[in-house]
């Protein structure tokens, strides 16, 4: 595939075919036969991984970080590696050039990978080169995380961070990810102190302290209908809603790439009535198009519902609480399943039974209230004598005194009898 050529004065160049096909050249100066033996060896193994689309081999890799400038730009002018020069190895513009290229992904978890990037951008540098990042330092960045995040989303973070690098490694922008031996990067259940369960009687102080009546279909479409906010808010259309059947058809883009585009779900109230009284102000079909949608927000307006929603709580008396929505409807999810089957109810809300003891499922106190039932009462003996004298005797029947009444005897005269040795206590069977 690749051979070596002499020239005079002792120099060697290597010559080969590169994968488009052309004859190319490099050419290594003055070189013992041995050093030109070893350059043509990793050629040949460039070439492969080129033609076979894969990362070179970890030897492979690691002789090409340690290679001269001069070297390596003659191996990326032929094509076979990429440029040192390259401003794709400099953090911030190789993060602009993998996230903006991943066309695949939903709006959302685009908007998630450049959460991870500005914090990796914060902490290492924008011109920072990624071949330059070692294995210590992204430890450190992950500590400075937990400073500043709780747990569980430093560890999203952190499984970003080696979705990015192990993209730089396929691109063989170099030669192995500092992020590849970290753990511990998936998301733990819920944390037992940051899990909330919203009462009926607190949620309706908050509904009536929503200012209009889409602020209220928002808050009760989390709250009742366990909705995911506020991807799924913004997807409800009025052909979506069965008002005879009680039944709605919820969007669910967070599982579309999984083959769940959509959940159906019986409607609760109090969400029928609002909807109801928003569907005579609209009139569906008649002043607005039934593929209309249900809420209406401004481009980058639902960045802001959360702050907004907070401020509502706070007018109804009662004090914010972690993971603001989040917490909404794990609280739906955990009344259905006190009721129904679980299978039923993460069909309804678009989860597993997995998925919904990790990070939904709680115990309120009204569990240890209907617990309570299942107490059983243990009588004393003396209320037991009391209800059963003949039963609870301290005498045997047929004694008086406490005595023991002896069997009687067989007269020796008797006639018909035969008189048999009885031994007190029978002889039985041994169990061994």
């Amino acid at each position: 595939m690749a051979s070596i050529g002499k020239e005079a004065g002792g120099t060697k160049r290597i010559l080969f075919y590169a994968p488009d096909g052309k004859r190319k050249t490099i050419r290594l100066g003055k070189a013992t036969q041995r050093q030109a033996e070893a350059v043509c060896l990793r050629v040949e193994r460039l070439i492969t991984a080129k033609l076979t689309g894969h990362s070179p081999d970890d030897e492979t890799s690691r002789w090409l970080n340690e290679v001269d400038d001069g070297l390596h730009h003659k191996l990326a002018k032929a094509g076979l590696v990429e440029s040192r020069q390259d401003g794709r190895c400099e953090l911030k513009a190789f993060l602009t050039e993998y996230i903006t290229g991943r066309t695949d992904v939903k709006g959302r978890t685009s908007n998630n990978y450049w959460q991870a990037g500005n914090f990796l951008i914060e902490f290492f540098g924008a011109d920072r080169r990624i071949d330059s990042i070692s294995c210590g330092e992204c430890d450190q960045w992950r500590i400075w995380l937990l400073e500043r995040l709780s747990e569980n989303t430093a560890r999203r973070h952190c499984g970003r961070a080696k979705q990015f690098f192990r993209a730089a490694v396929r691109r063989q922008l170099i030669p192995e990810s500092p992020f590849a031996d970290m753990r511990d990067c998936g998301v733990r259940p819920s944390d037992p102190s940051r899990q909330f369960f919203l009462s009926e009687p607190d949620s309706l102080k908050i509904l009536d302290e929503c200012p209009t009546l889409q602020w209220k279909l928002i808050f009760g479409l989390a709250r009742w209908q366990a909705f995911r906010t506020p991807s799924e808010h913004l997807r409800l259309r009025w052909c979506d809603l069965d008002f005879e059947k009680r039944t709605m058809v919820i969007h669910q883009p967070k599982l579309e790439g999984r083959g769940k585009p959509t959940r159906t779900m019986r409607i609760f109230e109090p969400v029928l009535s609002l909807l109801m009284e928003l569907r005579d102000i609209v009139q569906p079909g008649l002043d607005c198009p039934l593929s209309a949608n249900v809420i209406h927000a401004d481009k980058g307006a639902e960045t802001n519902w959360r702050q907004t929603f907070g401020k509502i709580v706070k007018r109804a008396g009662l004090e914010p609480w972690p993971k603001t929505f989040q917490a909404l409807r794990a609280t739906r999810e955990t009344e259905l399943a006190a009721v129904l089957p679980l299978h039923v109810v993460t069909a309804w809300c678009g989860n597993t039974p997995k998925v919904a003891l990790g990070h939904y499922l709680m115990t309120t106190s009204d569990h240890h209230e209907q617990a309570s039932a299942l107490d059983v009462v243990v009588e004393s003996g003396e209320s037991k004598a009391a209800r059963n004298p003949a039963r609870y005797t301290s005498e045997w029947p047929g004694t008086q005194g406490g005595q023991k009444k002896e069997p009687s005897e067989i007269p020796e005269d008797s006639e018909g009898f035969q008189r048999v040795p009885v031994n007190r206590y029978p002889r039985q069977d041994s169990n061994l």
